[in-house]
């Protein structure tokens, strides 16, 4: 896990994060995952890991105040 997190420099949480919402390709054994660099670098070069990070980092929409009359 921490080695392709370094590789992707991202933090180790979200390579689970990934794992889990977009599918990120992973091998699950015993209580290890582990991973193909090349599978990952070809799902990374999809996009799949750039619309998770674009969707994680939007901001939230501000609420208007009602106005007083």
């Amino acid at each position: 896990m921490d080695e392709i997190a370094v590789h992707l420099g991202v933090n180790p949480d979200t390579i689970y994060k990934w794992i889990t919402r977009k599918s990120m390709p992973a091998h699950k054994l015993g209580r290890l995952w582990k991973f193909l660099a090349s599978e990952v670098d070809q799902w990374v070069k999809g996009g799949h890991a750039a619309e998770d990070l674009a969707n994680e980092t939007e901001p939230t929409a501000k609420r208007k105040k009602p106005t007083e009359r």
